[in-house]
């Protein structure tokens, strides 16, 4: 039985700015369209599973800008055995001396894997550079070699996907202050983002530099305005689908099979210790 194709979508030009619409998307049209791109999703997870493809993106973007947002909504219906998601602490005084890239290449994905990378190797061009973790000849270097690291990447079949996620001034500022009296968030604004916060035109250029350095045919640089988290969300998740081929392949029907007899089995008189069922306001 041949696959069913999936259908056709509305061309995207990459030159172009993703669109952001009129004002911010409300709460029930973000959750329909997110549970539409949700099975989507899923349909590609089989397929990558199903063909063997090795799928890596890349997330990279200023502090506040909604890179976790991003990850945990394209992951949140799939399993975290073909999603992955890395996220490297600081580097260990023996990954310091090692070939840059070197801490990176074993998280690489294999045959039916997806990884997906909360800031990557570019850190060397961000942040490290911005902060002074490295010299400025370690940086020239990196922006030297990664192209044709991406491009050995790419050309050992492994489909890599950058996306580069920019918000404004005012909402980083908004983001960061949100943070400071929040429990939930607390752990999300650490001395060096306070530090990063100060350094905005630092950044700015080395972004550009990155840009002007990294945006290549083969591994292009992708754009996501972010200042609304809900389009930026969607916008995301829609154009990797339009980036990844897949189709989606046919299920059979599901039937619940029926349960086996109990043959004289009784629930146990067991001492369980059960977690209290507090009461909890239903409004």
């Amino acid at each position: 039985m041949k696959a069913t194709k999936k259908p056709k979508k509305a061309e995207q030009n990459d030159s172009e700015e993703l669109p952001t619409g009129n004002g911010k998307l409300k709460l029930k049209a973000y959750e329909r369209e997110l549970a539409r791109l949700h099975v989507e999703v899923v349909r590609l997870q089989q397929w990558v599973v199903q063909k063997g493809l090795k799928v890596c993106i890349l997330f990279e973007g200023r502090d506040g800008a909604g890179k976790g947002g991003v990850i945990k909504a394209m992951i949140e219906r799939v399993s975290p055995r073909v999603f992955r998601v890395v996220a490297l602490p600081a580097p260990t005084e023996r990954e310091k001396s090692q070939m840059y890239v070197q801490r990176y290449i074993p998280h690489l994905p294999a045959a039916g894997e997806v990884v997906i990378f909360d800031r990557s190797w570019y850190n060397r061009a961000g942040v490290e550079r911005v902060m002074g973790f490295c010299t400025e000849e370690q940086v020239k270097r990196f922006l030297m070699m990664t192209p044709a690291v991406e491009r050995a990447i790419i050309e050992s079949g492994v489909i890599l996907l950058k996306y580069w996620l920019e918000v404004s001034e005012s909402e980083q500022a908004r983001r960061l202050e949100s943070r400071i009296d929040d429990g939930r968030k607390v752990w999300k604004l650490s001395p060096m983002d306070l530090k990063s916060y100060s350094r905005w035109y630092d950044y700015s250029r080395a972004r550009d530099d990155m840009f002007q350095a990294t945006d290549t045919a083969w591994a292009p640089w992708y754009v996501v305005r972010s200042d609304d988290k809900r389009r930026a969300r969607l916008n995301v998740i829609s154009h990797l689908l339009h980036h990844i081929p897949y189709e989606a392949l046919p299920r059979e029907k599901v039937k619940l099979p029926k349960r086996q007899d109990p043959h004289g089995y009784q629930e146990p008189d067991y001492p369980y210790k059960v977690v209290p069922a507090l009461t909890w306001p239903s409004g």
